[in-house]
């Protein structure tokens, strides 16, 4: 970076360049801020707000490069962003190309599909937008971590590269025909930039945290403040004294971040003004020429080297943890594991810094010709993306099946007495297909709540005139129950209507903001529907230590819907793991105890309900217990059936061969009649 007093350049009016002055304690400031991201990732399993501080050098590196160049007279596009081609394509790709192949080796088949998608969207920098759809789809965020997740932060960036230079652009020719000054109108802009991102950010954060967090315009604002320090930074002039302090104030504020706030729990928001801050006061400090300074540290060899290295770092260091955690089995790395771990990084780093990065971005391709560049991204992009799709190719092959009744009784094993697993026959459904295993339908007959959009209302069975007309309601474990009535709606002729929201159980306890709406909404709508019965869940918590019980919250959202008229019939939930039972299943073996828990560790004796006094009498149970666990233990497959996709989900196919006794109980909890119809009513 460099920088020069103000004059104007007599070619074009503008305030010329500044003075080139290299700052040393970027590459130092660069490092630090790797080097937090790896270890509190490893160790303590946080994030550290480094990532910000990445986001503040770009923008104002790139700010700094973008004002010189057009005041010299224009911006080069072309040769531009051919050289960012150069710069990231090499490694960025390298990694993900050697992650798919030891992705394919080492993880369960059912991350494989998550997997896939995290590599075509890293790959083409869309990977940031990726997760932020997943953010607002519940079930995703149970996904285990993906091992190219990193690169949301790498996605956002490359966004950040491809349009910054547009803004400068549009921003100058604005200025020049507005006669206003470079520097006055880009002040201007990023300043608008800043408050309207940071504003956004603060609101979206708080009314949706997983999705501010990965979104790009809630983070443009760290860019644009970068942006502002290089184009402020000459006019701002403080005594040696004070940026000695500012330089350490700023590197112990940025060391402090990770402990201080839970970052990836609420960033970016207000918060991520502490990292993006403690970095401005780095910057600020600048080259203080002191023995005592911060640069000093900053500008260290070994730093300065770690700052060169820091990009590849980055990019292996996910992969490569969550690869050992894969292997070796177990949730967290320890002392040596993760000493390891980030050892073999950092020599992973350093061979591609001097193998790959260097030698490409030292090399003629995009010099000798004006479109090499282009041409070498695209011939490093197409065997990436190629080789995904050959994966997904084969992952939708593994994941095919046809489950036949005799051969995959599920539930009804137990309800017939017979033998739990059949080793000689094939288990159902495939590794593979345990993703798309949560059980969904169609949303074709979906509307909103007119009054409360987040409120969504879809029915399954026929329109007009059914037999009965239920509501489900509640989180992911009502929705999973859906799939053991929807036969119902062909047999019995029922219609059956979703009111689901992951995360919010039917409660009138709901401490999140968004739950307690949904819920007061929720019931309103029932009420006024009127149907013969709310189908919800009774029970949760049911982990390991004896855990489960009935909330008072889901108790009072009963007695609400039962004043009305309306009977409540509460499903007791099923045995929440601390594992996964298929990922343990698919390592060690159907046959292995250790991929299941024994029954006393999961469920009460005798369910929680039962102990809630003065409960209305429409108000009755259906207890599937016996259907997930024998008398002593709770396995992963029963009747050669995968019971769990997750360590809480059940399957859809599972919940399916469970239909025909949930039909039965619930019929005999609402003391209806049999009403099974012979022939189904035409749709």
């Amino acid at each position: 970076m460099t920088v020069s007093p103000m004059r104007l350049s007599e070619s074009t009016g503008h305030p010329p360049p500044p003075e080139r002055t290299f700052r040393p304690e970027l590459q130092g400031l660069r490092a630090l801020a790797a080097a937090l991201v790896v270890v509190y990732h490893v160790w303590l399993g946080r994030v550290s707000g480094g990532v910000d501080v990445f986001f503040v050098v770009s923008g104002f590196l790139i700010t700094g490069q973008l004002y010189r160049a057009r005041t010299r007279g224009r911006i080069e596009f072309r040769p531009m962003w051919g050289r960012m081609i150069k710069r990231l394509f090499p490694a960025a790709l390298t990694v993900l190309m050697v992650t798919m192949a030891a992705a394919v080796l080492v993880l369960p088949e059912h991350r494989w599909f998550q997997t896939i998608r995290e590599i075509v969207a890293s790959a083409l920098y869309l990977q940031n937008w990726q997760l932020a759809a997943d953010s607002v789809d519940y079930f995703a965020q149970h996904s285990t971590a993906g091992v190219a997740q990193h690169f949301w932060s790498l996605s956002i960036q490359g966004q950040f590269y491809l349009l910054w230079p547009v803004l400068v652009t549009v921003v100058a020719l604005a200025a020049r025909r507005m006669g206003w000054s470079l520097r006055g109108a880009l002040l201007t802009a990023l300043s608008g930039v800043f408050v309207i991102s940071l504003s956004y950010s603060v609101w979206l954060t708080a009314v949706n945290q997983p999705l501010a967090y990965f979104t790009s315009l809630t983070r443009v604002w760290e860019f644009a403040l970068g942006g502002l320090l290089a184009l402020a930074i000459n006019a701002i002039v403080l005594p040696r004294t004070l940026r000695l302090l500012l330089g350490w104030v700023g590197v112990v504020a940025l060391v402090a971040c990770g402990l201080v706030f839970q970052v990836g729990s609420v960033f970016p928001g207000y918060a991520a003004l502490w990292p993006t801050l403690a970095a401005a006061l780095v910057l600020l400090a600048g080259a203080t020429g002191s023995r005592a300074g911060a640069d000093r540290f900053l500008s260290a060899r070994p730093l300065a080297y770690l700052g060169d290295v820091s990009y590849a770092l980055y990019l292996w260091h996910c992969p490569v943890l969550l690869f050992y955690l894969a292997v070796r089995d177990q949730e967290d790395v320890g002392l040596r594991g993760g000493a390891g771990v980030i050892g073999l990084s950092l020599l992973l780093a350093v061979l591609t810094y001097h193998l790959i990065e260097s030698p490409v971005r030292r090399s003629r391709i995009g010099v000798t010709t004006r479109w090499g560049a282009y041409r070498f991204g695209v011939m490093t992009l197409i065997p990436v993306l190629v080789a995904a799709g050959a994966w997904q190719l084969l992952s939708v092959q593994r994941a095919s099946f046809a489950s036949d009744r005799a051969e995959h009784p599920g539930a009804r094993a137990l309800a017939a007495g017979g033998p739990i697993l059949d080793l000689e026959r094939s288990v159902v459904p495939p590794f593979a297909a345990l993703p798309d295993e949560f059980a969904n339908h169609s949303s074709e007959n979906c509307h909103r709540d007119p009054e409360f959009d987040e409120l969504q209302m879809c029915v399954v069975g026929p329109r007009s005139a059914p037999a009965r007309r239920l509501v489900v309601v509640g989180d992911s474990h009502a929705q999973q129950v859906v799939a053991g009535l929807i036969p119902g709606t062909r047999s019995r002729d029922w219609q059956i209507t979703t009111m689901l929201k992951g995360g919010c159980p039917l409660t009138a306890t709901a401490t999140d903001t968004g739950c307690a709406e949904w819920n007061e909404a929720a019931v309103r709508e029932i009420i006024e529907m009127r149907p013969d019965a709310v189908v919800t869940i009774a029970t949760r918590d049911v982990r390991v230590g004896l855990t489960e019980r009935t909330p008072e919250g889901y108790v009072q959202q009963w007695r609400r819907i039962t004043a009305a008229g309306i009977p409540v019939v509460g499903v007791r939930d099923n045995p929440r793991f601390d594992f996964n039972p298929p990922s343990c299943a698919q390592k060690h073996g159907l046959d292995a105890s250790r991929c299941g828990r024994p029954r006393a560790e999961l469920l009460a004796p005798e369910p929680p309900y039962a102990r809630v006094p003065d409960l209305p009498g429409t108000v009755s149970f259906v207890d599937l217990s016996d259907f997930y666990c024998t008398d002593d233990f709770c396995p992963p497959a029963i009747g050669n059936v995968f019971v769990y996709l997750d360590d809480n989900h059940v399957t859809k196919t599972y919940m399916e061969t469970l239909a025909p006794m949930f039909e039965k109980r619930l019929i005999g909890a609402l003391d209806w009649e049999d009403d099974r119809v012979t022939t189904p009513a035409p749709r």
